[in-house]
């Protein structure tokens, strides 16, 4: 049985803020469907300054949760019209994403397929007009949704990129020779995946002509990308500027 990391974010962490904020013109829940007709558990918000950049963002493994609504809304008042997406549509329906909900035996059943699935009914909704009708998708993801964004390089047609927060290269290794879109990979130095994992990532990536870029928060721990780790917040302001950078330029080729 594959191994998960525990908890990523609890509901006291809170999403950095952007370097830079253009509002957000609306937010709210919605519901999504998958294309094997899966419902899927969703919260939008909408740039009032589009950029006519979007992000999918993957959730940690308690699916989608506070920490996630409020990221996406962040995302929106930077520019970028956002969706966050659930992965347990399938085996727990649209129940309760607070501290109690017991995501380790839904998570334990989901299924490569199943999320492809769920983040390309993301990046759908985020190319539709109700979306913002984007012209350039990203994933961001974290912990458990770190290693699923990098997957939707090999799985999603025309993705602009994929950014994972703590994801495990283990896990995706299956697909190097896949990938298309470009990755921005974002290590906490003191992450429970040691450091030459992610060295020899970055060499397999190297190998496949995948392009990329590493940034290694020397120190930081797992989760570290939350505003109320005062003591991290140097490695945050970075996290948002490498993020924004990346998409700039992805978008631009």
């Amino acid at each position: 049985m594959p191994e998960y990391p525990p908890m990523c974010y609890s509901d006291d962490a809170r999403p950095p803020l952007p370097p830079v904020s253009g509002g957000a013109a609306s937010d709210g829940d919605l519901t999504l469907q998958a294309a094997d007709g899966t419902a899927i558990m969703a919260y939008a918000a909408r740039a009032a300054k589009p950029t006519g950049i979007g992000v999918a963002i993957l959730p940690d493994v308690r699916g989608l949760h506070d920490f996630y609504r409020e990221l996406a809304v962040r995302f929106a008042e930077a520019g970028y019209d956002a969706v966050a997406v659930d992965y347990f549509g399938r085996t727990a329906g649209a129940g309760s994403r607070d501290e109690g909900f017991e995501y380790r035996p839904h998570v334990e059943q989901t299924t490569p397929a199943g999320v492809d699935a769920d983040a390309a009914a993301a990046i759908a909704y985020l190319r539709s007009a109700d979306g913002g009708a984007v012209r350039h998708v990203f994933t961001v993801g974290f912990c458990f949704g770190g290693s699923n964004s990098w997957r939707q390089s090999a799985s999603q047609p025309g993705l602009a990129g994929a950014i994972g927060f703590y994801g495990r290269p283990e896990r995706v290794r299956d697909v190097i020779a896949e990938m298309k879109a470009p990755l921005l990979v974002l290590v906490a130095g003191a992450d429970f995946t040691p450091l030459a994992d992610f060295e020899q990532f970055d060499h397999e990536l190297d190998a496949a002509g995948v392009p990329h870029t590493m940034v290694v928060y020397e120190g930081a721990p797992h989760s570290f990308f939350d505003r109320t780790f005062a003591e991290h917040r140097a490695a945050c302001d970075d996290a948002w500027r490498q993020m924004m950078m990346f998409m700039q330029v992805a978008a631009e080729r």
